[in-house]
């Protein structure tokens, strides 16, 4: 549990408590293991938007690119999580964007053009839509260069081979401050002993 958080706090928020094992399902995380050492996915984590008998969808969380947003999308810039900078996603159609948002506390979004919520506070949003009519339900965008995508029977293969670790994902996950390292807060707030990775060294060949 993170520090100062009560479980009815994060229940009010409509955010889950973190667990140590789940189902895939949409919002969960993937968390890259330790040793899955494949520079694409190395220290990823990946939410998780869609999981179906088609095949699974999500974008990696913690992988800025040096793009900044009102390069690209200058409507969205004010709305873009810091750092203002385009995500990528995942190896994936690197040429087209997409959107996540985290809600605001108690907003209905039910009814709402240009917002299709996914999981508790965190909805995909319509690039096309009008930003100001966005601004009063979200805390903030997050957007992504690419995605990261399985076919069916394909991830469930890299989880039998203990390629990641599927937990609960918090919706500020998707826009946490610049400079933190996501992959160890997630694997932080864990129960013992996974709360343990955290500390795995970055680069084992130099420790």
């Amino acid at each position: 549990m993170a520090h100062g958080e009560e479980p009815d706090d994060r229940t009010a928020r409509g955010e889950r408590e973190p667990e140590a094992e789940h189902v895939v399902r949409p919002g969960t995380l993937l968390v890259a293991s330790t040793e899955l050492v494949e520079p694409a996915f190395r220290r990823t984590v990946i939410y998780v938007i869609e999981h179906n008998d088609s095949g699974s969808l999500g974008v990696v969380i913690n992988r800025p690119s040096d793009t900044a947003i009102h390069n690209v999308l200058p409507q969205w810039s004010n709305l873009a999580a810091r750092p203002k900078a385009l995500f990528v996603g995942g190896p994936v159609k690197r040429d087209a964007a997409l959107c996540l948002a985290t809600l605001r506390v108690g907003v209905d979004i039910d009814d709402v053009a240009g917002l299709r919520r996914v999981d508790g506070r965190v909805a995909m949003v319509d690039l096309d839509s009008d930003p100001e009519q966005i601004r009063p339900l979200v805390e903030g965008v997050r957007i992504f260069a690419g995605y990261s995508g399985w076919t069916f029977g394909q991830l469930e293969g890299e989880l039998e081979r203990n390629d990641w670790m599927v937990l609960s994902a918090l919706a500020t996950d998707l826009i946490g401050p610049p400079r933190v390292d996501v992959w160890a807060n997630v694997l932080r707030r864990q129960p013992l002993p996974l709360a343990m990775l955290a500390t795995h060294p970055i680069d084992v060949e130099r420790n």
